[in-house]
């Protein structure tokens, strides 16, 4: 293999499938980015055998030909050269030459024959998405999937289409965000499916590389494939049936609230640091004078209270809510205000967006006041 092209297209195509990279594999081929010259074009492959990515860039081919490198190795070193050209050749005992015109180095590899193949995904359900609604989309809902691996079907986000809707749903039991996606095309088959959202929370960070582009998105029973522009990346899919979440969104409550987000973020924030020894356990008290008062219980450091103004349709109310998981959700949203819906101290708080046609919802368990 002898390749010639940009430093800048060689380090944006490593930093981009060096994500899925698990740097904990006990086989060192995984550790490994596969670079393949072929026709015109360079293509970069990793895996940990859940999520697979394939990049490609365009380059001057002069031999074709394939070897697996060091992934954190070449990605430091290829960040640190100068953008200009640099030629690719492998030499004799599977080393990798990396030349530019001011330095040269080498860089011991793999034979590509020892990198797993990665599988071509099989006709399935088809739909694409705006890569900027889907990045939204994602980073409103990854968040509140759980990180606990004894129940692995709360680890992923459930993708449920029905006509021209994608039902983007994550929850950790203790929180839960649902996002509507509104599709430019009705699909032929409603289907659900869970897609883990360490796959998702990596495609959530890609995605802003891209601009303003279309996802295509290609999903079978266990597997599903993302394509934007130059990138594939394919991951498995999440076994198991997806709590019934919609029977515990409350359906009725006694008080509803309009606040500013950056209001109720400051106030939260001002409390919350005197929450540690208490599970991050805040009050959220209304009045119908107008008033939302965030305080806390007197701990060892001491207390907070902080009011902001809001509207508010109904009667008093009083709840304990976690501060963190409020902030988090209040964070990702991309409103200016926000909807409260409480109804008593035992029941869940529902937050949602303030159109008329609301696409997202975030459930928070209550705790003891």
């Amino acid at each position: 293999m002898k390749v010639l092209c940009t430093q800048k297209n060689l380090a944006f195509a490593l930093n981009l499938v060096n994500r899925a990279v698990n740097p904990n594999t006990t086989l060192p081929v995984l550790n490994n980015i596969l670079i393949k010259a072929e026709s015109k074009k360079l293509y970069f492959s990793t895996t940990n055998m859940e999520v697979a990515m394939t990049y490609f860039i365009d380059a001057e081919v002069l031999n074709e030909g394939a070897i697996t490198i060091p992934s954190k190795l070449i990605t430091n070193y290829v960040s640190l050269l100068k953008d200009e050209e640099v030629e690719l050749k492998i030499e004799e005992g599977f080393n990798l030459s990396i030349k530019t015109p001011f330095s040269y180095t080498k860089i011991k590899g793999i034979n590509s024959s020892e990198f797993p193949v990665i599988p071509e995904i099989g006709k399935g359900e088809t739909f694409s998405l705006e890569s900027k609604v889907f990045e939204e989309s994602i980073n409103q809902t990854v968040f509140a999937a759980s990180t606990n691996i004894s129940r692995p079907v709360l680890t992923g986000i459930l993708f449920r289409a029905e006509k021209k809707k994608l039902y983007m749903v994550a929850t950790d039991s203790y929180r839960l965000a649902e996002k509507i996606v509104f599709l430019k095309k009705e699909i032929d088959n409603n289907f659900d499916y869970i897609i883990p959202s360490r796959t998702l929370a990596e495609l959530g960070k890609i995605l802003g590389f891209f601009g303003e582009t279309e996802v295509e998105c290609q999903v079978t029973k266990n597997q599903i494939q993302f394509s934007v522009q130059n990138l594939k990346i394919l991951s498995r899919l999440i076994e198991g049936n997806f709590p019934d979440y919609q029977r515990i969104i409350p359906t009725t409550s006694k008080t509803n609230i309009k606040a500013n987000v950056q209001d109720l973020i400051l106030a939260v924030k001002k409390v919350s640091l005197f929450v540690q020894e208490t599970n991050n356990n805040i009050k959220v008290s209304v009045t119908n004078n107008g008033k939302l008062i965030v305080s806390t219980d007197e701990t060892q450091i001491g207390e907070g209270t902080a009011e902001i103004d809001v509207e508010i349709e109904g009667e008093n109310n009083k709840i304990a809510l976690n501060a963190q998981y409020l902030l988090e959700m209040l964070s990702h949203t991309k409103t200016e205000k926000i909807h409260l819906h409480i109804d008593n101290k035992l029941a869940p708080v529902k937050i949602t967006s303030p159109q008329k046609e609301v696409d997202y919802i975030h459930i928070i368990m209550p705790l003891k006041l």
